[in-house]
Parts: C-alpha cells; structure tokens; sequence
C-alpha cells in the first residue's frame, strides 16, 4: 500500500480505469515525490499510457483515488493541468510553424504573455540544442531534433511535473543520449519526472525509482538496482550450444546438482541459455565440468532486462 506522503506530488490509491469488463488499470497504489524521477515499466497493454491519461486528467478514472499536487485532477483539471508538461508518445507538432513559433503559440494555450515566451521560448531553444533551428520550419528538423522540441514545448509552461510517454522510441543511440542528457539537467534542476519507456537501460539511467506493471497490475516497485537484487542474481552466464540443443542442454544442467549448486535457474531462449548465478565464472566452470562445454560464453552483469522479462514474460505483446 501507499505510505501517507504529505509532501507526494502524486498520490494514488486503488487506482482502476475499466473498459467495459476489461480493467486496464487494476487497483495499482503509488506515490511520487517532489524532484523524482519515477518510471512506469510494462509491456504493451500493461496500463501504462492510461495511467498517464489519468494523472493528466484527460481520462477519467473508475474507481480509487488519485491526487496531483494535492488535487483531483477530475475536479481540477484545468489547475492540475497548468502544472502539467507533457511529452506524448507520437511528435504532435505544427509541421508549418517555425520552431520558435511551436513554443510560442503552444504557450498561449496557457495563456501565457508574449513578454514572457519571447525569452523563455530562447531559453528553451538554448536547452535543446536548437537555437540554430530557430527559423526553421518542423518538417525539416530530423526525428532526434523533433523530439528534443517536443521536449521543449512541454516546458514552456515550467511545470511542476514533466510526463514523458516513451521519450525516446525510435530515436538512434546518439539522439537518445542527447536526450536523456537534457533530462538529467532537469532531475538536477528539481522537476519531477514521469515517464514510461519500453528501453530498460533508459530506466536504469533516468528512474530513481519505478514500478513495473503488467496486465494493469503493479508486479514490483523500487530502485532499478533495488529490483535487481530483489528478483535477479548479479550475475548472468549466457551460454550458446545452437538452436537444435539448447533446450535439451537446459534440461540436463537443471537437473545436475553441480550446477543448480552454483545457479539460481535456468532459462531458454531461442538462440541461448541464461543461467541466473552470483559468480559468472565458476558456473561456467561448473557447466564445463558437467560436460557442456558452450560453443561461446558470456557472463554480464544482471540487469533490469532480466527483472521485467522475469516478471512479464518472454512472450509478445501487441
């Protein structure tokens, strides 16, 4: 259940959102607090989007209770909203607007005085590494520069609380990068962060703290490193024996004493094995000894990859 966090900006309590006999929210408890970084984990279907939906106050909640910066966002919506910067899944930019015009006229929204957009709309150009774009019209910017506008724009109004539905999808390494550097400047600035991402390593770098929520369910809560020692060991042992023996091969290191003495468990996948151990190199050891010797090995660190697909599955979502 949730703590009573009087300082919460956003507090939930047997949140549910149900369409028709479908809940996709099912009762899910959490807090956030003021300058965190809070992450939403989950497959496809799992809630998340929705759960975004409703914190902003454009979807109305089943049942339970949901506060932000102390208010319903049902009841106040307008005022929740004003302290809202939200970055959407999909680019939402006017293509025929300059870059700077996008800041602009999405402050008048607000209702924001020119004499307050001018400058801000150059400080926030600045941040995102788009001064020189200034005059440019959208359509010409490439994927990485939208994005980092559509950033932009969700900070004109300088809220309280940032939300970034997947950020970062479909971006290349380098454009992810840049970003998640513009995001750190935030946290580091004092704005609270909540986000959804389908990249485990963007979690493990921004969240401070996350929830991992499938099937409109919370399956864990806590740090990315606190998740790991939770429901991972701190090594993996990836182990390669080709398509047509890998599951054979699992079989027999399940059953041999030897090597479950030094493994957690063992799982399949359709091009290796990964046996889950506290010490990478003495269950390779141990496998070797029992007559298994891979085609190739690797032992890696266990990371929050593990935890979500040891939590949701391994099976597709669409």
């Amino acid at each position: 259940m949730v703590r009573p966090l009087t300082n919460a900006v956003i507090s939930a309590r047997q949140l549910t959102k149900c369409y028709g006999d479908f809940a996709a929210v099912d009762g899910i408890d959490f807090h956030v607090e003021p300058g965190e970084a809070f992450g939403l984990l989950g497959p496809n279907g799992a809630g998340k989007s929705t759960t975004m939906r409703m914190i902003g106050g454009v979807s109305q909640r089943t049942s339970g209770s949901l506060e932000i910066l102390g208010l319903d966002p049902e009841q106040h919506g307008p005022k929740v909203r004003a302290q809202l910067g939200v970055v959407p899944q999909e680019d939402n930019l006017d293509l025929e607007l300059t870059v700077r015009d996008n800041l602009i006229v999405y402050g008048r929204y607000f209702g924001l005085p020119f004499s307050y957009l001018r400058p801000k709309s150059q400080e926030l150009l600045d941040f995102a590494q788009l001064t020189e774009k200034a005059n440019a019209r959208v359509e010409d910017l490439s994927g990485g520069m939208k994005r980092r506008l559509v950033i932009a724009r969700g900070l004109i109004n300088q809220p309280q609380i940032f939300m970034l539905d997947e950020p970062t999808t479909g971006l290349d390494p380098q454009a992810r990068h840049v970003l998640w550097d513009r995001l750190f400047r935030l946290k580091e600035a004092g704005t609270t962060l909540v986000l959804t991402t389908h990249y485990m390593d963007e979690a493990e770098q921004l969240c401070d703290r996350l929830i991992v929520v499938d099937q409109g369910k919370i399956m864990a809560e806590g740090s990315p490193a606190q998740l790991i020692r939770e429901h991972s060991t701190r090594e993996v042992l990836e182990l390669r024996y080709g398509s047509d023996r890998n599951v054979a091969v699992a079989d027999e290191l399940a059953g041999n004493a030897d090597v479950m003495a030094v493994a957690e468990r063992v799982e399949v996948l359709p091009d290796r094995l990964l046996l889950y151990t506290d010490d990478g190199e003495h269950a390779l050891g141990a496998v070797a000894g029992a007559g298994w010797t891979p085609r190739s090995s690797l032992v890696r660190r266990s990371s929050l990859e593990d935890v979500f697909l040891h939590l949701t599955g391994r099976s597709l979502v669409d």
